[in-house]
């Protein structure tokens, strides 16, 4: 008798509970609207488009894995590709690390660090902006600001830093470099969490700050650090505004700045060929899950959960 009397009340419950869950569908509704329409529908769009021939002028003809095969033997593809991972593996470390250093010297207590705060965090909403790409273009250029500066203190014959093959891609990287401010508040958030009864007893036992920095910053940092790293490297990977504007959307000189991105854009949006854009587009999508998978996968080995 107790038992149905609570198996009543259960059901009793439920009913009240029903119209708090529609209240909570009806709040979600917006957002499944929007991943059913604007990220679901077009990737399993273009998922079919990649085995497709197609080029916005004529209705897709199926092709099978064509596209992927033609991908194989694109030397364009694969030098875009060698650019985007050198582009990536240098620009992310060196981004992370200068993020990192001054998140540790603002985490010092010095005066105006809402001041400090601001300002390097301002080329990070400006860094992939096109009037900063074009800025970038001028400061770079054969007459730019740089060249002026080293022609001032003796320096001749300089090149173009825009324009050398050799230099075209240092520049971009360089951009990346300096647009730390996003990281660099992820870090200092990250700082004050540390307690600091930890350099207080670490400093009892004579411990230098290089290796306080070492044995508690870093250890303790490495959650936040791993996710700097993921997010950075999925941003990297989709770099396109700053190759665009520089290179004025030619990806040169000689394909030196050539990304991945841009390739795919040449593609789809300059020759149409929409087919061999979508097989291009899944293959970044691989590519930046890999990464992302592969970085959770040494996670255990090198970040700490304080748990």
């Amino acid at each position: 008798m107790s038992a149905l009397s609570e198996l009543g009340k259960l059901r009793g419950r439920g009913k009240e509970e029903t119209p708090d869950n529609v209240a909570g569908y009806l709040f979600l509704l917006p957002w499944l609207i929007g991943l059913v329409v604007i990220t679901i529908g077009p990737m399993l769009a273009s998922l079919y488009l990649s085995f497709t021939d197609y080029s916005l002028l004529a209705p897709p003809e199926w092709i099978g894995a064509k596209n992927y095969e033609r991908m194989l033997n694109d030397p364009r593809l694969l030098n875009s590709l060698r650019v985007t991972f050198t582009y990536v593996f240098v620009s992310t470390p060196l981004q992370l690390a200068l993020a990192l250093g001054i998140a540790v010297l603002l985490n010092q207590g010095m005066r105006g660090l809402p001041f400090y705060r601001s300002v390097f965090y301002l080329p990070s909403l400006m860094g992939s902006s096109v009037a900063i790409a074009i800025l970038w273009r001028q400061i770079f250029g054969t007459s730019g600001l740089v060249n002026q500066v080293l022609m001032a203190v003796g320096f001749r014959d300089l090149p173009g830093w825009i324009s050398d093959p050799n230099t075209a891609l240092g520049t971009i990287i360089l951009l990346h470099i300096w647009t730390f401010g996003s990281p660099m508040i992820i870090f200092l958030a990250g700082l004050r969490q540390i307690p600091t009864m930890y350099y207080e007893a670490a400093a009892v036992d004579g411990a230098s700050k290089w290796t306080q920095f070492w044995k508690i910053t870093m250890p303790l940092l490495s959650p936040i650090i791993f996710f700097n790293l993921v997010l950075q490297i999925i941003g990297a990977f989709q770099s396109f505004t700053q190759a665009f504007i520089v290179s004025g959307g030619t990806g040169g000189p000689s394909d030196s700045t050539m990304f991945y991105t841009l390739y795919l854009y040449q593609k789809g949006f300059a020759q149409f060929d929409m087919g061999y854009a979508s097989a291009m587009a899944w293959l970044l999508l691989i590519i930046i899950g890999v990464f992302t998978a592969l970085n959770f996968f040494v996670s255990k080995y090198w970040v700490f959960y304080d748990d």
